[in-house]
Order: C-alpha cells, then structure tokens, then sequence
C-alpha cells in the first residue's frame, strides 16, 4: 500500500496540533474535506490575555496554559 494514503488509526485531534495558526489551518481545512478554513479575524482576551481567533468554520480557538489549541 502507498504511504500517501492515510492509516485508518492515524486521526489527529485538536489538541495534537502544534500551537500555530498555520497548523491549526491545516488541521481545520483537512477535517473540513479539503474545502479550506481561514481565519476571520483574531483579538486578545481582555481576562486572560491570550490570543483568540475567529476561524471561517464559525468557531473561536486559542492556546491554552498547556499550549494546546482549544475551542472557546
């Protein structure tokens, strides 16, 4: 079998992504069947100062004090 298909066992989860947006694009384009998922627009949290942004799919992620991304 040609290693350029995807292993039934090798699923990536949210928070295995690196903590980048650049990752975390990849990531959303490749659950979203290809069709591509950007970023909308992004502002700090007044609270707890982290970084959030707001994604094309309609969702909001940031890193976590772990430094894996999460949904807000």
């Amino acid at each position: 079998m040609s290693s350029a298909f995807v292993k039934e066992n090798e699923e990536q989860w949210l928070h295995d992504v690196a903590p980048t947006l650049n990752a975390l694009i990849v990531y959303l384009t490749r659950e979203n069947n290809g069709i591509r998922v950007y970023e909308k627009s992004s502002y700090k949290d007044d609270k707890t100062g982290k970084e959030r942004h707001i994604m094309s799919n309609g969702l909001t992620y940031t890193i976590g004090t772990d430094g894996k991304w999460s949904i807000v």
